[in-house]
């Protein structure tokens, strides 16, 4: 008595099914990065805002600035928080381990979230502002 053969998924279907059950580890590093790059990039939106309204902000039209200092931000706080909140596996023991692995999970999640987040933000979210 042999079993049915195997059904092979589509590709669809198999990245489907990674998506819905992905690592806790790097759900959370998303998210950390994402929770990051959003507030960041509200300030970006509000700064670029009262540049374009007139406001007199000191220093004058910093947006490259801004930018760089977004990046570097996100890069740096994702890292941070996912090595604050992603310990390695500890296995049969109590103790929980954290490394610059964690970190550099946070890091290489920040990576494209820290890019799709301001691209949203200057091309879909600042053009409703006016």
């Amino acid at each position: 008595m042999s079993a049915p053969p195997v059904r092979r998924r589509s590709w669809a279907e198999v990245r489907w099914r990674q998506f819905r059950n992905a690592p806790r580890p790097v759900v959370r590093a998303v998210a950390s990065s994402l929770a990051v790059a959003i507030v960041l990039a509200a300030g970006y939106v509000l700064y670029d805002l009262a540049l374009s309204r007139g406001a007199a902000l000191p220093g004058g039209d910093l947006r490259v600035l801004a930018v760089t200092v977004y990046v570097v931000l996100v890069l740096l706080i994702g890292s941070l928080v996912t090595w604050l909140i992603v310990p390695l596996p500890s296995g049969s023991s109590s103790t929980r381990r954290r490394t610059a692995w964690s970190a550099a999970l946070g890091f290489f999640a920040a990576v494209p979230i820290a890019y799709l987040v301001m691209v949203a933000a200057v091309q879909i979210v600042r053009p409703l502002f006016g």
